[in-house]
Parts: structure tokens; C-alpha cells; sequence
């Protein structure tokens, strides 16, 4: 990996008992697009909070730019751009004015954020919405008006928590679309996301946490094949879970290196898809069962690493 532009070192956060980040290291390359992933409560958000000074490790480093988290917060903030879950966009200001006000911040010249709006808001979508307010928009374009104020200043980094949750398929697509426009100029971003195909579409690198220590760092195919069998073959429908643990299907629970169930559906993870897709036309029970075959992907790695109960925020 080239030189570093931001490195975390040995991060430890903890809440009373609970520890929340524990001895997190990571780095993010000049062009890469490192995504974090993990179940609620892994501690993402508050990993994110440390990298911007917003929060204050119990131990542990941040460095971005040559230069160190908090002493020199402002300085690093300056070549940031930040969003966060949720929307803060001032609800009285345009979105023309949200830019404008937002660039003062970073006290740029007026004259020179000006001169920036029209095409930060045509990167966005959003040309014909200069004049409104943000209660007049969509979801979607709430999220791409907040890229396009992280985008203000210039950064050389982005840190985006979650920046698609809540927003339709359409809106999600043309998101990312202008993330990867984003890439190919040259940008670095730190990407937290619930979804694992924005994750596949997007990173270069994963960082999955669990608990709040890293327990899996690399590509996301390469940690696919690390991790999981090729294949996987679904099935379900009435009477698909006897297929986990009746005897009378024991033959064919062998054909598979693993098998799991979540909900009302049966995993088989295989080396030889063939053979089980065969032995699911054995018997009349199981022909009347629905199958799908298709290669393993990254929700299967997630859930092999953090599990597939269901967790409450934290």
C-alpha cells in the first residue's frame, strides 16, 4: 500500500464496562475507498468520532497528513469532508446558501465559494434546486446536497457514516455513482455501510468489526475466498427447514461444507453446487421446494464473521 494519508493506531474506547473500540490499527491510501462493516454496536460510528477529534480515545493515535489528531484538529478538519447519519442541514438556509455558509467555516473567501456552488451543485443533481430549501427535497437529494457541502473545501478525504441508509434503490444508484466520480479524481474515502453490495460496489478494502475489534481486513473478494466456500445454495418454502435437521436429508446436509438457517430459509455452502442441486430433485419433498444457486458474496462473509442474530443499536 502506497504511504499512509490517515493512520490509526491501537484505538481503545470504552464506556463504563463496555468497551467499544478495541486496539483498532488501520490506514487509507492516497485513491482508496476503505469500508468499515459490522453488526450495530461494533463501533463504527465511534470509531468515525475519534478520526474527527469529536470524541477522545482512552488510548491510541490518530494521524491524517502528516499531522496528529486533536493537536492539530483544525488543521486536519480543513482538508475533511464529513457526513454523518444524519442530516444537519439548516432548514431556513437554500441549498445554494447551505454551500455558501458551510464554506465559510473553513473561511474561504465568499467570492471563492461562489464561484464553487453551481458546480457542486450540478455534481449533486441538484442545479434546478439552488433556490430550495431543504424541507422541499427528497431523501435522496437531502443526502447528495450533504456530499456536496463535504465537498466545500476541496478535501482530500472524505469520512462518510452510512450516507445511503434510508434512501430508495434509484437514489442509492446515482449516490454511488458519484462517490466512484469522486475515486477517479482522486479522493480517499472511509466509508461505514450496512449495505454489502455498496461495500463490494465501492471499497477497495474492508475493515469488518465486531465488538469493537477488527476481526477480518482485507479485499472484499479476497476475503471472500478466504473466508467461505464458493458456492451457496438457498432453498425454501414449506418444509425447507427439515432439510437442516431431519435424518432422512443427512445425505444430503453431507454434500455441503456448512449448512445454516435464517428465518425460513437453508444455506448450503459448497464446494460442488452441482451435486446438491441434484440431490434436491431426489424426492418429491424436496422438488416441490424453491432453489437458488449463486456464489457466495459478501452478506455471506458478513454473516459468517458476526453472526445472523439480530442485534438492538448500542
Amino acid at each position: 500500500m502506497q504511504q499512509a494519508l490517515f493512520d490509526v493506531q491501537h484505538l481503545n474506547k470504552r464506556y463504563g464496562d463496555n468497551t467499544v473500540v478495541d486496539d483498532l490499527s488501520f490506514a487509507i491510501a492516497p485513491g482508496e475507498c476503505l469500508g468499515v462493516i459490522g453488526p450495530n454496536g461494533a463501533g463504527k460510528t465511534t470509531t468515525i468520532r475519534m478520526c474527527l477529534g469529536q470524541t477522545v480515545p482512552d488510548s491510541g493515535e490518530v494521524h491524517a497528513f502528516g499531522l496528529s489528531m486533536p493537536r492539530d484538529a483544525l488543521a486536519i478538519k480543513a482538508r475533511l469532508g464529513v457526513v454523518t447519519q444524519f442530516d444537519t442541514l439548516d432548514p431556513d438556509f437554500t441549498c445554494a446558501e447551505n454551500l455558501r455558509v458551510f464554506g465559510s467555516y473553513f473561511g474561504l473567501r465568499d467570492a471563492d465559494v461562489r464561484a464553487r456552488v453551481p458546480q457542486l451543485l450540478e455534481f449533486a443533481a441538484l442545479s434546478s434546486k439552488q433556490n430550495a430549501r431543504p424541507g422541499e427535497l427528497s431523501g435522496g437529494m437531502k443526502r447528495r446536497l450533504s456530499l456536496a457541502r463535504a465537498l466545500v473545501n476541496d478535501p482530500q478525504l472524505l469520512l462518510l457514516d452510512e450516507p445511503t441508509t434510508g434512501l430508495d434503490p434509484q437514489a442509492r444508484h446515482l449516490m454511488w455513482e458519484r462517490l466512484q466520480r469522486l475515486l477517479q479524481q482522486g479522493k480517499s474515502i472511509l466509508l461505514t455501510t450496512h449495505f454489502m453490495d455498496e461495500a463490494e460496489r465501492l471499497c477497495s478494502r474492508l475493515l469488518v468489526l465486531d465488538h469493537g475489534k477488527k476481526i477480518a481486513e482485507g479485499r472484499p473478494r479476497d476475503l471472500i475466498e478466504q473466508h467461505l466456500e464458493p458456492d451457496v445454495v438457498e432453498v425454501y418454502g414449506q418444509g425447507a427447514l427439515a432439510l437442516a435437521n431431519d435424518p432422512a436429508h443427512a445425505e444430503l446436509r453431507a454434500l455441503a461444507a456448512r449448512v445454516e438457517v435464517s428465518g425460513e430459509t437453508v444455506f448450503f455452502y459448497t464446494q460442488n453446487a452441482r451435486e446438491v442441486m441434484a440431490a434436491m430433485t431426489e424426492t418429491p419433498e424436496r422438488r416441490q421446494l424453491r432453489t437458488l444457486h449463486r456464489p457466495a458474496n459478501l452478506e455471506d462473509l458478513f454473516l459468517k464473521l458476526t453472526g445472523r442474530q439480530i442485534r438492538e443499536d448500542a
